[in-house]
């Protein structure tokens, strides 16, 4: 039998006085009730209710483990009311991953205006470039770049991750426009490192790699990459999405628009639920709504 039902019935017959009190006030027969504090006894080894035909008492084994049921419903009844209240509105916290550079770009800028929108709701914001494992770390989200491959997660499609070429004025000024791959073998191009591996730029162009120059500067960070091309360095290959304010603005100015690779599809990921919380649902309407696909 259900032992936390048991509990509720041993405890409302000691607080009532009779079994037929609790029958009705549980829409049960008196004999189930006996059946619930039978069991009760039976899992103890110890009698709870010394019963005569005139009235009943506990016994002292039973003051001290009605007074323990008291305790343990009444942290489910808290625990209950806690998560009825998630349940209710966005409140908790949020632990999401997303990749470094659109995380700290993008995604990190705009979540002031969501937790200004919730201020129940408080996150934890992973930045890697690894992919994650949002069930076995306990997530509740996470934007993916490129294919997915695992379908036990629901996928919300973000605007793709497109490339774009890039460089300073003041840099082309010096040193001219590229207009072809070819020409960037008179350019200085900055790198990527992942993991000490050196990361060559994927252009829409076959054998398109083999022009590429020796880069003089590489960083396995996308913020130091943007911040040697507004310095004049050299020309960058970034996400459009992390470098659009510095292109709108100017200070960046896109080359190669012709050569750039195919974008790559970018998903918001989260696990299957039947019943969301508020928290959740909140956080996918505003990611998707502020970086959707453009309708």
């Amino acid at each position: 039998m259900d032992k936390l039902r048991s509990m509720e019935v041993f405890v409302g017959v000691v607080d009532a006085g009779s079994f037929s009190a609790v029958a009705r006030a549980f829409d049960m027969s008196t004999v189930m009730v006996g059946k619930y504090i039978a069991d009760l006894e039976q899992r103890l080894g110890a009698r709870l209710l010394n019963r005569t035909t005139r009235r009943q008492s506990l016994t002292e084994i039973g003051e001290l483990y009605c007074e323990q049921c008291r305790q343990i419903l009444a942290q489910v009844s808290i625990a209950e009311s806690g998560a009825e209240a998630m349940r209710a509105t966005a409140r908790g916290t949020l632990k999401v991953s997303a990749p470094v550079a659109f995380g700290s770009e993008c995604l990190a800028p705009a979540m002031a205006t969501y937790l200004e929108q919730y201020p129940d709701v408080s996150m934890d914001l992973e930045l890697s470039n690894r992919l994650s494992d949002v069930v076995e770390e306990g997530l509740d989200a996470a934007v993916r770049i490129g294919q997915l491959d695992d379908s036990a997660m629901i996928a919300r499609p973000l605007r793709p991750y497109k490339m774009v070429i890039c460089a300073s004025a003041a840099y082309l000024e010096r040193f001219g426009t590229p207009k072809t791959p070819d020409d960037l073998a008179q350019h200085q191009c900055l790198d990527f490192l992942h993991w000490r591996r050196h990361v060559r730029w994927r252009l829409n162009q076959p054998d398109a790699a083999a022009t590429l120059p020796a880069s003089r500067f590489r960083s396995n960070n996308g913020q130091a990459l943007k911040q040697a091309a507004l310095a004049g360095v050299g020309i960058m290959m970034q996400a459009e999405i992390v470098l659009a304010d510095d292109i709108q603005r100017g200070r960046l100015i896109p080359i190669l628009e012709e050569f750039i690779p195919i974008p790559r599809p970018m998903h918001l990921i989260y696990p299957r639920d039947r019943q969301p919380t508020p928290k959740l649902t909140t956080f996918i309407e505003f990611v998707v709504e502020r970086f959707g696909v453009e309708r």
